[in-house]
């Protein structure tokens, strides 16, 4: 099967995808390796970025039976401040980060296993989450459903993977914060 040439629209689109996808592991890792010196530790937001993650896994399922219900205002609302929450997180996750120590996991034998099993796949995981949800959002404002779905029926279970596995690992660290 012959693909069509993509249209400059559809470039403009590809290549804003990829740089973003890029960007946004390359400088969150960068930050990591950043404390603000003279800043207070903003211990408050873990909770909070915990329960964000939970808003959207239940925001991603209600989506999910809109569309299947064919309530396609409200499934493309949802999935619109699922990706705002889920920038929100983003935000609050490095701020918490560029201010705080990082927590180890206190954690010993087969538990430890599971939360390092559990946070590396949360992890390589939400990094492969950013194309597979611009691309999905594109297909979907471009009117390219047919696509739109193929991409959505691999991204939805990954997005709401993350997210679950997110509350988990919060519950999982909280007890041995600072």
């Amino acid at each position: 099967m012959v693909k069509a040439p993509l249209n400059k629209n559809e470039l403009k689109y590809k290549y804003l995808i990829i740089v973003v996808s890029v960007l946004i592991p390359v400088v969150v890792a960068i930050l990591f390796r950043i404390r603000l010196e003279g800043v207070q530790p903003l211990t408050f937001l873990p909770p909070i970025y915990a329960a964000i993650n939970g808003y959207t896994t239940i925001i991603l399922l209600i989506a999910l039976w809109a569309i299947k219900n064919r309530k396609i205002t409200l499934h493309e609302q949802l999935m619109k401040t699922a990706i705002g929450l889920s920038l929100a997180f983003l935000v609050m996750y490095v701020a918490y980060h560029l201010t705080s120590e990082p927590t180890p996991f206190g954690g010993d034998g087969w538990i430890k296993t599971v939360y390092y099993v559990i946070l590396i796949s949360h992890i390589l995981l939400s990094i492969s989450i950013i194309p597979l949800v611009l691309v999905s959002y594109v297909r979907a404002i471009s009117q390219q459903f047919t696509l739109h779905r193929k991409i959505a029926r691999i991204t939805f279970p990954i997005w709401l993977y993350i997210t679950v596995t997110g509350v988990i690992i919060y519950l999982m660290i909280s007890p041995y914060y600072v």
